[in-house]
């Protein structure tokens, strides 16, 4: 029996999630949701009902990303990936916590004002651009010097960074592509440009009760 992943497609949380458990191998069954009409058995777990969510075959639940993520690297076998991604030194790990965080408490603040403009009417969509901007700039300062976030070796701080980036930068195309940060625009590509990147973003119809179970990761892209 497989755990069950409860996600969203275009959700960056559950990006990040879906992402790591594809790299380190792991299969579970997913479920895709539709905010708008949140299945029974989402609701009947009581507490949040966001996603994404997951639930393993003792029937824990991993109610945030993060959660899911460490499940995940927990219940790898490949030791060589795990140490990699989340190194065992307490220093690094901090490094890659305070990414996370600032990420997660600061960008995202302003990538939803800024997606959403017309929803905080307060101020321009422009400032709210400008505001975002401030942490492009701390990452593009980053990565002028290296090829990920803390070495040029990927590490969890750039799989749960990188789909928010993605977001931002999908809100007006055309100026992330003329923006001056190059070093970001090119560690963003070599994610979303690699196959495992397709994999994760394979599309679903909405789950419904009874149905088969589909399983993550694929084992090729569909649609």
């Amino acid at each position: 029996m497989a755990a069950v992943l409860y996600s969203f497609r275009r959700c960056p949380y559950a990006i990040r999630a879906r992402y790591v458990l594809a790299l380190v191998g792991l299969r579970v069954v997913v479920r895709e949701v539709v905010l708008k009409s949140k299945p029974e058995a989402l609701l009947r777990l009581g507490g949040r009902s966001s996603v994404p969510q997951l639930i393993d075959c003792d029937g824990q639940r991993y109610p945030e990303s993060l959660d899911i993520i460490f499940w995940a690297l927990k219940h790898s076998s490949n030791d060589k990936l795990k140490e990699a991604l989340w190194c065992p030194k307490s220093v690094r790990q901090n490094k890659i916590m305070a990414w996370i965080h600032y990420n997660d408490r600061f960008f995202k603040h302003w990538l939803d004002r800024y997606k959403y403009a017309d929803r905080y009417p307060e101020q321009t969509e422009v400032y709210y651009r400008q505001q975002g901007e401030r942490f492009l700039r701390r990452l593009e300062k980053r990565l002028a010097h290296s090829r990920y976030l803390l070495a040029d070796g990927m590490s969890l701080a750039d799989v749960c960074l990188f789909p928010f980036v993605r977001q931002f930068a999908a809100v007006n195309g055309q100026w992330f592509e003329s923006s001056e940060y190059f070093s970001v625009k090119s560690w963003l590509s070599s994610f979303v440009g690699s196959d495992l990147f397709q994999r994760v973003m394979t599309k679903w119809s909405a789950w419904e009760e009874g149905q088969e179970p589909v399983y993550f990761p694929p084992e090729k892209v569909e649609g």
